[in-house]
């Protein structure tokens, strides 16, 4: 969501005390900061985009919002997804474009439908009047993330361009697509020495950092989690090999009375405890894949938005991690399961015959 609405990648004239919703100082269309989508094969797109702040008024409410510009060149298939009603707006050969996207928690703030008009007025920076214009809401989006949705409004690069005096080569940045998210940090490092002087390029995660701590933190939770329920399981484990030698006493001394050695008898405990394993992890993942496949389909598991980005738990199966874990735990059970039979060594026949 976050990459959708963004970008990976943004390039924005260098200033040291800016924050995230602040308005760009503008810079000049580079064809240098164009040209490295051909310098640097694993950028997908790059995009130019500049936002102004703004306030939507209604007859009965009024509504501040972030207004971000956008070129007719803008690709919104990445914002598809988010777009509950109507359409992403259209670019004209006129001045502007007269058309404005809106968040859902915006159109039922200020009671808006496709099709209304809508007064914006935009807050100049030298402190003078606020310049109105009317506009056409065309499309409503929802992402589920609060600081999207309930400022950030869509609409045509070109008013904010009139409406600051820029000339038409001006624009606020450059937002950039890369074909492996993970690799934005690097490209980020690559790209900045090709970059005009004066400007600079930072990732989102370095200008929304809140999001994505949200989401280490998730991890090292999960993480927790594991290690926690390893535990369980591996105790669950020993006291059932445990419990099976107790049980079996006698039948360990009368085999050894017999002549087995000790590895036979570990050997038969050991198939035994093998045998239970793998019929908990086919039951396991019979459970839990099914479970995964009903949430999938049905989304039965909500979440509340407003704290989880989204409102139902996510489900993606990827098999080999699948096949990856049934591995590492039969590895861990066998190797558990190798503590209880070491007390078969201690097992005397005479005793252990005579034990009730």
């Amino acid at each position: 969501k976050v990459f959708s609405f963004w970008g990976h990648i943004r390039i924005q004239n260098f200033e040291s005390a800016r924050v995230a919703i602040a308005e760009e100082t503008p810079i000049d269309k580079s064809d240098s900061v164009r040209n490295l989508i051909r310098k640097h094969p694993s950028i997908a797109s790059i995009q130019s985009f500049a936002t102004k702040n703004a306030i939507l008024k209604t007859s009965e409410s009024i509504a501040g919002i972030l207004f971000k510009g956008v070129e007719r060149d803008y690709n919104f298939s990445n914002l598809q997804p988010f777009l509950m009603k109507g359409r992403w707006i259209h670019f004209n050969d006129s001045a502007y474009s007269s058309e404005i996207n809106i968040s859902q928690f915006t159109s039922k703030k200020l009671q808006l439908d496709i099709n209304d008009k809508v007064i914006i007025y935009f807050i100049q920076p030298d402190g003078t009047t606020p310049r109105p214009r009317k506009l056409t809401v065309t499309g409503i989006y929802k992402t589920g993330i609060e600081e999207y949705d309930k400022i950030v409004a869509i609409g045509d690069l070109a008013l904010i361009q009139r409406l600051n005096n820029w000339e038409k080569n001006m624009v606020g940045g450059y937002e950039i697509f890369v074909k492996d998210y993970k690799q934005m940090d690097k490209i980020s490092e690559e790209i900045y020495p090709d970059i005009p002087i004066g400007l600079k390029s930072n990732t989102i995660k370095e200008l929304y950092p809140n999001i994505f701590d949200w989401l280490a933190l998730q991890n090292q939770t999960i993480l927790i989690v594991v290690i926690i329920m390893v535990a369980i399981a591996s105790l669950n484990l020993i006291t059932c090999l445990l419990i099976l030698v107790l049980e079996r006493t006698r039948m360990i001394g009368i085999l050894k009375a017999i002549g087995a050695q000790n590895g036979t008898v570990q050997q038969l405990f050991l198939i035994h405890g093998a045998i239970i394993t793998i019929t908990g992890l086919f039951f396991g993942n019979l459970g839990g894949l099914l479970v995964c496949w009903i949430q999938k389909k049905y989304q039965f598991i909500r979440l509340p938005e407003d704290a989880y980005y989204m409102p139902t738990a996510a489900v993606n199966i990827v098999w080999w991690q699948v096949a990856l874990v049934n591995t590492v735990t039969l590895l861990i059970c066998l190797l558990v399961l190798l503590i209880p039979t070491i007390l078969v060594k201690r097992i005397r026949p005479v005793r252990a015959i005579q034990f009730r």
